[in-house]
């Protein structure tokens, strides 16, 4: 396994309490960051903080990123306890209801476009606006397969997604004059709690396309993220970088 130096380095990871996120989290730790989780589960920060605390110094806050002032404080709390944000891997999503697009709740859309996509907003706006303050930064989007290629079924998901995508490339290329790199990659699934949220015959059309035969697995998720998030990426901006298997043809 690689190391990359993130001595003295401070990192904020949305959803960190688990899955992905985790996988990240422990990933930084161990290169020597100091590290923020952000998540809305109290009982699983607590855990992740429990075993997480075995690699380096973990800080953990309940925050709610669909709430855009709780989101504001969440940055300038860690600012506080942390001095800075270097790095930012946003995490923090979920999956929404499986169904056709002409059978699908306008409710559920709107819940998973606010988390999956305008919670982004909040989130990558926080935190840049403290790394344009300093010069420095790294953000790293963890969008989906899905957002390139749209999967049936998963129409809201699929959407925000490719939002994300977007956002990403837009900010990259605000900042491309700093030394701020804003990336995002892009996942076949994992087999995370995301699953206990999906239909089986969508999980089952998810393994079908993916040409590995199985499932990404967090820690090869993480290898990717820890070097778009180190020191090392001085160049690549406005990014995405593939993890699909195989699955993507562009």
């Amino acid at each position: 396994m690689n190391r990359y130096d993130f001595t003295k380095r401070s990192a904020v990871v949305t959803g960190g309490a688990q899955g992905i996120g985790y996988a990240v989290a422990e990933r930084l730790l161990q290169g020597g960051a100091r590290v923020a989780l952000w998540d809305q589960d109290q009982a699983a920060l607590r855990a992740a903080k429990d075993t997480l605390a075995q690699f380096g110094d973990v800080e953990t806050l309940t925050v709610d990123i669909t709430d855009r002032d709780a989101v504001r404080q969440a940055a300038d709390t860690t600012v506080a306890r942390l001095g800075a944000i270097d790095a930012l891997v946003h995490s923090a999503g979920i999956a929404g209801a499986n169904a056709p697009l002409a059978d699908y709740s306008a409710d559920e859309w709107s819940r998973v476009i606010d988390v999956d996509l305008n919670a982004a907003f909040h989130v990558n706006q926080a935190v840049v606006k403290t790394m344009i303050a300093r010069g420095y930064g790294r953000i790293v989007n963890i969008a989906s397969i899905a957002g390139k290629e749209g999967n049936p079924n998963a129409s809201a998901y699929s959407a925000a997604k490719a939002g994300l995508i977007a956002l990403t490339k837009s900010l990259g290329k605000e900042t491309a004059t700093l030394d701020i790199a804003v990336n995002a990659i892009t996942p076949a699934a994992a087999r995370t709690k995301i699953f206990d949220q999906m239909a089986q015959q969508h999980i089952d059309y998810m393994l079908s396309k993916i040409p590995r035969g199985r499932f990404v697995d967090v820690k090869e998720i993480a290898s990717m993220v820890a070097w778009l998030a180190s020191e090392e990426n001085s160049f690549t901006t406005g990014a995405v970088f593939d993890l699909s298997g195989g699955r993507a043809t562009y």
